[in-house]
């Protein structure tokens, strides 16, 4: 999630709209984590100490810099700030820095037009429509990239102050959040490097930033048999279910165990060796004398690979059996970072064969929270190919989880 800083001046209403974004859902990548005022006495410091969130008065830009290289944020967002940032400001900063201004740029915006002024000369214009703009900032006020627009018409009884509050109430508050979502997916760091249309099933283990164990598991489908599954918890464990009747498929490559627990230890597979390694570990064996008795899916002529992993108290591994042959891989936990294999290494075109992962697992960074991770993770996996998806977050031995299913039972 991205760390998100809000620049203000006054009452902080489009600040007030992040808020209610952030504990509603609208805004999910990004998370307002300070808020620097040009003002003491805006109204603005107190909706953000109302929330949790703390701040600054900051009167030039180098104090400015001085709390952005304290706080290093990924993007800054201008909520009402009065004051236009210099060339040499914007040269310093490095991040996104986002402005909403309340017209349609380019009409009534630039030196001179902001509050009440900008509604003032729209009145005085005689233009039929108005509305507000989210942009992005350069050297030139109000000169940046359009990022998103909303009008409302103009309505007799008018006044500036009358117009501001509607402007404010349906277009700012309404297209701010939704913007600064858009740009935050744009920026945030994937979980898959590179487009990804069918990554088959996949596998991620490590820590959160706050050292608690983390494990993800998915599957992706495109024939109707792949696609009929569910996941369901079964005690601590996962299980999958057939949504439909279908005996056109191997039940050994459809119908397995994802994750079991045994003793202090964590197996997550994408087959019915995760029984295997359950067996060898219940019998004094290991991880990886388990996996050598296994080889790749006998599924020609794609011969899927076999992923598997385990948590331990001290690390995680991670192996995955193919043609080409078998491969171990041993990781300490790092706290934000985990390991990321997933069977197929990227698509084809359909009737083509697809080839394996290659490579040692990707590290992948992890967030501390579990709902933007997951959510983030689902939406990656595309809406055409994703199936199910389980993740879980640890705090100690207790542990919170999260499970999304394409189909009902």
């Amino acid at each position: 999630m991205l760390k998100i800083a809000v620049m203000v001046s006054g009452g902080g209403t489009n600040l007030q709209a992040l808020i209610d974004a952030q504990n509603n859902g609208v805004l999910s990548s990004g998370r307002v984590i300070h808020v620097i005022s040009s003002c003491e006495d805006a109204y603005a410091l107190a909706r953000a100490k109302n929330a949790g969130i703390p701040s600054t008065v900051a009167k030039n830009e180098s104090e400015i810099i001085s709390v952005l290289e304290t706080v290093k944020p990924d993007m800054i967002i201008l909520a009402g700030y009065m004051k236009i940032l210099t060339k040499e400001f914007l040269d310093r900063v490095k991040v996104p820095i986002v402005n909403i201004h309340p017209s349609l740029i380019p009409s009534f915006c630039g030196k001179g037009f902001y509050g009440l002024k900008v509604h003032e000369a729209v009145l005085k214009s005689g233009v039929k429509v108005t509305g507000a703009t989210v942009h992005f900032v350069n050297e030139i006020p109000d000169g940046g990239e359009i990022i998103a627009q909303k009008a409302i018409d103009i309505l007799p009884n008018d006044t500036p102050e009358v117009l501001q509050r509607r402007v404010m109430e349906n277009c700012e508050w309404v297209i701010l959040p939704r913007a600064v979502e858009t740009v935050c997916r744009k920026i945030e760091p994937k979980i898959f490097p590179h487009p990804q249309k069918y990554a088959g099933r996949g596998i991620i283990t490590g820590m959160s930033p706050s050292g608690g164990k983390v494990l993800a598991y998915f599957i992706m489908g495109r024939s109707v048999s792949s696609k009929a599954r569910i996941f369901e918890r079964s005690g601590d464990n996962l299980i999958i279910k057939l949504t439909r009747d279908d005996k056109n498929f191997d039940p050994s490559l459809i119908l397995y165990s994802p994750l079991r627990i045994i003793g202090g230890n964590i197996i997550i597979t994408n087959g019915d060796q995760t029984d295997t390694i359950y067996d060898s570990l219940k019998n004094g064996g290991t991880f990886e004398e388990a996996l050598r008795t296994r080889e790749y899916e006998p599924d020609a002529p794609h011969y899927t690979p076999r992923i598997s992993a385990i948590m331990t108290p001290s690390g995680h591994k991670q192996s995955i059996l193919k043609r080409a042959g078998k491969y171990f891989y041993e990781y300490e936990y790092t706290p934000g970072k985990g390991r990321f294999i997933h069977t197929y290494d990227h698509d084809v075109m359909p009737g083509g064969v697809l080839p394996s992962f290659e490579g040692e697992p990707r590290e992948v960074n992890i967030p501390d929270d579990m709902n933007h991770f997951a959510e983030s993770l689902w939406r990656e996996l595309g809406e055409d190919y994703r199936v199910a998806l389980y993740v879980r977050y640890y705090d100690g031995e207790k542990y919170r989880d999260k499970l999304y299913n394409t189909q009902t039972a």
